[in-house]
């Protein structure tokens, strides 16, 4: 008699006894409730007597077959259960992926580039020849477990899990495959907090310092101070889109201008951005279009040259040199300037705002233990040390006992004389 095993991680299958089956084959089901699970195991077992007996199999059994998804029907074709069905040609994964990508023409650069990533480790996990319908939600945890061992951050690794969902799903949508193996694998956005960077001002100034020249340091400043992403909006930003009447300038942002502002805002020429802004713009030959003009080659590694200039300036070059450098502009704005405005001046949303790029700094501490009069326990606890103290000594005298010590007063108390106000009346 078949029985049901349950596998770490939820996912269920179906081992066949030594009389069914001398092999004692596993048909795996993937994820599936202890009901559905023995469902199948009833539904596999109509399926063994069939086969045995040369009869055809119940009319549940059927309809339990025609709603199984391709891969469980070809695991029962593989054990002879079932016979082979004929079926669409299926694309191997290297074909699919690569076809899908060269179709994608309304994405921009970096996205194509960041979905040929993805593709290079499916193909250097599973290999050119592995069809798409082959893979299972197994495998797909076991594509996971590689690019761990890889090396790959927690964050990178979600990323490369979530295009290769991408690519499925749209597989899904050509009725290539009937599910999708990346489905429950763990594909949401991820901060870690060990790779948040306060870029103190300090540090900046010393930066700063060690920049080559007048445009180097007003691309730092740029991203420090103004908070622009690097290198899309620090390369977009024209001298059209400064307004030095109204000390603000325009960012056209291409990561959120499918949004409804366009990925447009606009951002104040914040007092630290001023002269590295006023150098260059008296610095810039007339008919200059570009703020930035000399580091426009998309092959110039902006963050490789800028690792060099912090480690010039006696510094270590902190996680996402360029990332922080905005989430620190964040975290300070959001200590002056009510969160909608600041998030209107960076250019993205609170809640992405609060899970990636807000810091707790070691100020915020020092900050919180400077005034106790802040803290309600200390200041009630203060309170309750000068009453005792004033309690210390009685405020009057009262009944003198047998025992007890004469009542001593520091005070005179010399009564006036009799006579120099009327007695009061009875």
């Amino acid at each position: 008699m078949a029985s049901v095993v349950t596998e770490a991680g939820g996912r269920r299958l179906i081992q066949l006894s030594p009389s069914e089956h001398s092999k004692r084959p596993k048909i795996r089901l993937g994820k599936a409730t202890k009901r559905e699970a023995e469902s199948a195991r009833v539904h596999v077992e109509s399926l063994l007597r069939a086969k045995k007996t040369g009869a055809g199999y119940p009319p549940a059994t059927a309809e339990w077959l025609a709603g199984v998804p391709d891969a469980l029907r070809r695991r029962l074709e593989g054990f002879g259960l079932i016979e082979l069905q004929k079926r669409r040609e299926c694309p191997t994964l290297a074909e699919w992926v690569r076809g899908y990508i060269e179709g994608r023409s309304d994405v921009k650069q970096n996205t194509r580039r960041n979905l040929g990533r993805a593709e290079s480790n499916l193909i250097g996990f599973f290999g050119k020849a592995k069809r798409l319908d082959e893979i299972t939600p197994g495998d797909a945890e076991d594509f996971r477990i590689y690019l761990k061992a890889e090396g790959l951050a927690e964050g990178t690794i979600r990323r490369r899990c979530k295009r290769a969902r991408q690519f499925f799903t749209a597989a899904i949508k050509k009725k290539l495959i009937a599910e999708n193996p990346f489905a429950d694998i763990k594909c949401g956005n991820y901060s870690n907090a060990e790779r948040f960077y306060f870029v103190s001002r300090e540090e900046t100034g010393s930066v700063l310092d060690a920049c080559p020249d007048a445009e180097w340091r007003l691309l730092f400043a740029l991203c420090r101070y103004g908070g622009l992403r690097c290198p899309t909006e620090v390369l977009r930003l024209t001298w059209a889109d400064v307004d030095w009447e109204r000390m603000r300038f325009t960012v056209h942002a291409s990561k959120t201008e499918h949004q409804a502002d366009g990925g447009i805002r606009q951002v104040p020429i914040f007092p630290e951005l001023l002269p590295h802004l006023r150098e260059c713009f008296e610095r810039a030959e007339p008919g200059t279009e570009y703020v930035i003009t000399c580091r426009r080659d998309t092959n110039t590694n902006l963050r490789t040259r800028l690792g060099r200039i912090i480690r010039r300036a006696g510094l270590k070059p902190w996680p996402k040199l360029f990332q922080n450098l905005r989430s620190t502009r964040e975290t300070e704005l959001a200590e002056t300037f009510p969160m909608q405005v600041v998030c209107a001046w960076i250019g993205n949303s609170q809640p992405v705002a609060a899970k990636h790029y807000l810091q707790v700094t070691e100020d915020h501490f020092k900050k919180a233990v400077q005034d106790p009069v802040q803290h309600p326990a200390v200041s009630a606890r203060r309170d309750s040390q000068e009453e005792g103290q004033e309690s210390a000594e009685p405020a009057f005298c009262g009944p003198v006992r047998d025992n007890a010590a004469a009542c001593k007063s520091g005070q005179p108390h010399d009564l006036p004389p009799r006579g120099f106000e009327p007695l009061s009346p009875g």
